[in-house]
């Protein structure tokens, strides 16, 4: 089996004890997208020319990134959080807040539209998964522990992410 790590072995030995398709897996085990469309669409390999390595693992995957690697955690100036995928407009600094996780967190997104949600059943639990509403990219997951008003927390990752400084900031 060329190119298969310790990882992706013991996913795919558990998921054919369960009857899982290994090829229904990605490579953190997330399941892989359901067949929705999405306005900006490319190949595996034009997604792989236009990202880096890591932003493919976790828009293209459903990858995480390590907790506290991003430096756009503890990014706290006045912007918006564009998408590395296709630069839509997904979060603004002014919905962020320390979560104390590791990863960028937001109450809210930037507006109704810009991401969507769909179920997470990988790793034996159930998570809402959040991923742009433009090109269908993997961000991270929203949970019910955030803060008010809405009492969301969007924990998303870093790499998912270009900040946009605001004008004369």
């Amino acid at each position: 089996m060329p190119n298969m790590d310790r990882r992706t072995f013991t996913l795919t030995t558990l998921g054919a004890m369960l009857g899982v398709s290994a090829a229904a897996t990605g490579r953190n085990g997330a399941m892989a997208a359901t067949k929705e469309t999405f306005p900006v669409t490319r190949t595996p390999e034009e997604w792989k020319k236009a990202l880096t390595p890591e932003q493919y693992y976790v828009l293209r995957e459903h990858g995480t990134e390590r907790a506290g690697t991003s430096p756009l955690d503890k990014n706290y100036a006045p912007g918006k959080y564009v998408c590395a995928g296709c630069d839509q407009e997904l979060y603004l600094s002014d919905n962020k807040f320390d979560s104390g996780t590791g990863w960028p967190s937001f109450y809210q997104a930037a507006s109704e539209g810009s991401v969507g949600t769909s179920t997470d059943k990988s790793w034996f639990m159930t998570r809402t998964e959040v991923h742009c509403s433009r090109c269908g990219g993997h961000l991270g997951h929203v949970f019910d522990d955030g803060p008010q008003p809405t009492g969301k927390r969007h924990c998303i990752n870093g790499v998912a992410l270009k900040f946009v400084p605001k004008a004369g900031s």
